[in-house]
């Protein structure tokens, strides 16, 4: 466990950090993807602290400065040591370990403001420029500042944009790296995968029932185990105010209409990664359950979620092919 109990005045950020003639500690942070206790450690342990300091207590990190512990990062996120890492980094060394571009010299010239190319060790592309905090927290399995870079992205961007452009870019570059790597990584994509799913959960929690028929269930169809987009479509509808009810993977059919006899949704939402297990016979039953008073009875729109469901639509059931769609369909049928 990191005790550093030096000052941590110099981890604000005041907006004023070109005054100082560099950034802060905290600035440094932030843009690495690490937390700010990392940074010091990297200066105590391994002598990659700022080459000049200001007056007093307050530290400032040139661009050098940065660029010296971004090659630490890159080092670090393909395995090396981390002790081998700052010696390469205070070298300036060539490593054939480093996937990243080389940290000296400008960024590429296309990259738009808040997006990045580089720095993790993934093949990213052109992503926001959190990506590539996340990808490298996830890569150390670091798991504090993991969930605080993903707590960060959907407190500043919301969950659908966090979602759309900082986690799913992330979880297709390290699902890429898996697929290329043999059995290496699997455990790198096990990890975010969990910490995406807690992060969504704590954005997000429960919202209560407080009208009939204004709830959504949703699960993946018998034999479908991949939760993770539901889990974010749930997070978003309840930060809307939407009551959910998830159900999670491989929900045998049975026991999906019998949640859908016992909630009376508006909405159910059925996952289906492939098209061997979308059902297009159970979604049309679910589809066709009726509930209520006879004279005011009402069926739920089901709606098909995921690629498994591809192909020529079915009558009445609306097709949603990304997130904010999916939550538009669903809030669009919430009783008033």
């Amino acid at each position: 466990m990191d005790t550093d109990t030096r000052d941590d005045r110099d981890d604000g950020d005041d907006g004023d950090s070109g005054r100082g003639g560099g950034l802060t500690t905290g600035e440094v942070a932030r843009r690495l993807g690490v937390a700010p206790t990392t940074v010091r450690t990297w200066d105590r342990r391994y002598g990659l602290g700022p080459d000049a300091h200001t007056g007093g207590r307050h530290r400032r990190w040139t661009p050098a400065d940065v660029a010296r512990l971004e090659r630490m990062c890159a080092l670090t996120a393909n395995g090396l040591p981390p002790a081998e890492a700052a010696r390469l980094a205070r070298e300036g060394a060539p490593d054939d370990t480093a996937t990243a571009r080389p940290t000296a010299g400008p960024p590429p010239r296309r990259a738009a403001p808040g997006r990045s190319r580089a720095g993790s060790g993934l093949r990213l592309g052109d992503v926001r420029q959190e990506c590539k905090g996340v990808a490298r927290a996830a890569l150390r399995l670091d798991a504090p500042a993991l969930d605080a870079l993903l707590a960060a992205a959907i407190e500043e961007h919301g969950l659908v944009t966090a979602w759309t452009e900082v986690i799913m870019p992330t979880l297709q570059a390290v699902g890429r790296k898996w697929e290329s790597s043999g059995d290496r990584y699997v455990e790198v994509e096990h990890f975010l995968s969990w910490h995406v799913s807690g992060a969504l959960r704590r954005a997000a929690p429960p919202v209560a029932v407080d009208r009939p028929g204004a709830v959504a269930v949703l699960a993946c169809v018998p034999g479908e185990s991949h939760t993770l987009p539901l889990e974010v479509l749930a997070a978003a509808l309840s930060e809307r105010g939407v009551p959910v009810r998830m159900f999670g993977g491989a929900l045998p059919a049975g026991s999906l209409v019998a949640a859908v006899r016992r909630t009376g949704p508006s909405v159910v939402g059925l996952w289906a990664q492939s098209r061997s297990t979308a059902s297009r016979p159970l979604a049309q039953h679910v589809a066709g359950m009726e509930w209520g008073v006879r004279g005011a009875r009402r069926r739920p729109v089901v709606l098909p979620l995921g690629p498994g469901w591809a192909g020529s639509p079915m009558p009445g059931m609306p097709r949603a092919t990304n997130l904010a769609e999916a939550v538009a369909a669903v809030e669009s049928r919430m009783p008033v």
